[in-house]
């Protein structure tokens, strides 16, 4: 392994307060130095970086990668391949796959797929409870010692109050959080899209809001009463915001994510039955973007996240009621983030790289997320003023199920490093 330096970028790095033009030195896989004029090594590559953002890699903690049991959607190879293509450098994979990965030597696949592949790091759930049934809470011990980071139920709530409570308690022990996908089923039954005048104009079952709100103040409660940490996964309303900012302000641990379409898009993308714009939880209203946006700036919602769901061509292509719920975002979320908060005036660089990479990986207990030295050396590089246009032909994710495509984007990865080496440059082969 050559020692790298990259030479004149503007190196972000929230961790350290890091904002300014300098060099940074990668050394056998770590972080060997930051500062102004370094001295190459002898037989180091040098990479002039200058007019573009050097920044920690970016981490994702919520993305589906459907192996093993969906691999013509996606497979750990390929998303970490599309997850490298996107600027991450980690990402978390859910365990809703088939089989479920509730026992150490699913864990121990996914393990062993994700050191197989030239890309991000994949670091894998455990499921709350066998089979994701929510009835019988799997065998915690044995995922982490396997080597997931976490556990979720994701897909399904954990609609038992008493197993969320018996769940929290237990992950104390092994300093893991628990991510749930807030949801009231019985609310949520047959919804298919947000409950509003779009669903009503089109027909179509609607989600309300509360389904969302009344599981989030559940979880909330039950953090608090337990000391457990509860991380609320792809929050999309206004309500979920007004609870956690309560949360915080009186000491819960929560923590919470929202994705990039919930923070760019609202329910009236569904119009004309529109597929690709089908999620759960659904687009909502303008309110709720504003409300998700503001959260992010003033820290009440802490981290980022896509929700990577891909989905094979032929299963989006079917009536609306019918279609599975997400959308791909690993090679998207960059752009539509610059795009959306920084050019929009939501967010700084820095900020958005502390959402994008320094909180999640602090949150998550993942050795990522800062240039510090002797850290690893995951690094993203970008142009924050090249533009271009979302073409799905072009994605390393084997689905294609966007709403962003054909939409104009500010903000390129050039270059993704994991552990010192290259696994994504921007017009290689």
């Amino acid at each position: 392994m050559k020692p790298l330096l990259l030479r004149g970028g503007r190196v972000v790095d929230p961790s350290q307060d890091q904002d300014g033009l300098a060099d940074l030195l990668l050394l056998d896989g770590k972080i060997a130095g930051l500062g102004a004029s370094l001295a190459a090594p002898d037989g180091a590559d040098i990479i002039d970086v200058s007019g573009k953002v050097v920044a920690p890699g970016l981490v994702d903690v919520h993305v589906h990668l459907r192996e093993p049991g969906n691999e013509s959607a996606e497979t750990i190879a390929t998303g970490a391949r599309a997850a490298a293509a996107g600027g991450f450098t980690s990402v978390c994979a859910m365990p809703n796959t088939d089989p479920v990965v509730d026992n150490e030597a699913a864990v121990g696949f996914a393990v062993k797929q994700a050191s197989a592949a030239h890309g991000a790091r994949v670091f894998p759930y455990g499921a709350v409870s066998l089979g994701q049934k929510g009835e019988q809470m799997a065998e915690f011990a044995k995922l982490i010692e396997a080597g997931a980071v976490a556990v979720s139920d994701d897909g399904h709530p954990v609609a038992s109050s008493h197993l969320m409570r018996t769940v929290l308690e237990y992950a104390q022990a092994f300093g893991i959080p628990v991510a749930e996908h807030c949801e009231d089923p019985d609310l949520a039954k047959r919804g298919v899209m947000h409950e509003g005048v779009v669903s009503t104009r089109l027909g179509l079952k609607g989600i309300p809001a509360a389904a969302e709100e009344i599981m989030v103040a559940r979880d909330v409660s039950l953090a608090e009463l337990t000391g457990g940490h509860v991380h609320l996964c792809h929050m999309s309303t206004k309500g979920c915001v007004d609870i956690i900012g309560r949360a915080k302000d009186n000491g819960i641990n929560v923590t919470a994510e929202v994705t990039p379409h919930h923070l760019t898009l609202i329910h009236d993308e569904c119009e004309g039955y529109n597929t690709n714009a089908k999620m759960n939880p659904p687009l909502r209203e303008q309110a709720d973007v504003e409300a998700l946006c503001q959260a992010l700036k003033d820290g009440t919602v802490e981290m980022i996240a896509t929700d990577h769901a891909p989905h094979h061509y032929e299963a989006k292509e079917r009536d609306f009621d019918d279609a599975p719920f997400g959308i791909v975002g690993l090679e998207t979320a960059l752009g539509v983030c610059m795009t959306a908060l920084v050019d929009g005036g939501v967010l700084t660089v820095p900020q958005l790289i502390r959402c994008m990479s320094t909180n999640p990986a602090n949150a998550f207990h993942l050795d990522g997320g800062t240039l510090a030295k002797g850290k690893p050396a995951d690094v993203v590089v970008f142009d924050p003023t090249a533009t271009w246009t979302v073409d799905p032909s072009q994605f390393l994710s084997k689905s294609r199920n966007t709403p962003y495509a054909g939409r104009q984007l500010v903000g390129r990865v050039e270059r993704t490093i994991v552990a010192g080496v290259t696994v994504f440059e921007s017009g290689a082969p």
